[in-house]
């Protein structure tokens, strides 16, 4: 049974999380196609395991850590068709028909494809870190360090000075590396 604090609420998933949950996916897999899709797959994994959502988590939260696992997952189906075959005849004289040698072809997506999983991963795990930080901290550092948005803008919005929004970034960025080593690097 869920918490009264926290409450699921599936009827209201796509108006309320569809868009914030795109801007996530599309940001890690750069194809909306696959974006929609992962997204989809969310919203029924959600609807199939609302019996072991416990209440620890607000909704959102809790959305976003079966996207990630999709994600995770899609990454991991990319990286495992790497080694790919082709079959291409051989001839050994000319008047001769050809046998047809199968050989393993080096995949050279396959390299960009792990490397392409790990970012993930660590996207995952920055993301993962970032909801520890307190929420005007991770704002503020994910306007400036990930959404490139001017320093006078963010410090207009949050009525800091410049000087305020560098040490507030700082100290974002000594939490992140901290937790990305505790739970990242293991």
């Amino acid at each position: 049974m869920t918490s009264s604090k926290h409450q699921l609420n599936p009827e209201k998933w796509v108006e309320k999380y569809s868009n914030y949950l795109f801007n996530y996916t599309i940001s890690r897999v750069n194809d909306r196609e696959v974006a929609k899709d992962l997204i989809s797959e969310t919203f029924l994994a959600g609807l199939k395991s609302m019996k072991n959502f416990k209440g620890q988590a607000a909704e959102r939260t809790w959305l976003i850590s079966i996207l990630k696992r999709k994600i995770i997952d899609y990454y991991r189906k990319i990286n495992s068709k790497k080694a790919q075959a082709e079959i291409k005849p051989t001839y050994f004289e000319e008047d001769q028909e050809g046998d047809w040698l199968e050989e393993q072809v080096s995949n050279e997506t396959a390299k960009s494809a792990e490397e392409e999983l790990i970012n993930t991963e660590l996207g995952v795990a920055i993301y993962e870190c970032l909801g520890k930080l307190n929420e005007k901290q991770a704002q503020i550092f994910k306007m400036k360090t990930i959404d490139n948005i001017d320093t006078e803008v963010i410090c207009n919005e949050f009525n800091i000075t410049s000087s305020n929004l560098w040490v507030i970034i700082h100290r974002a960025r000594t939490a992140l590396a901290s937790c990305l080593e505790k739970n990242w690097l293991k």
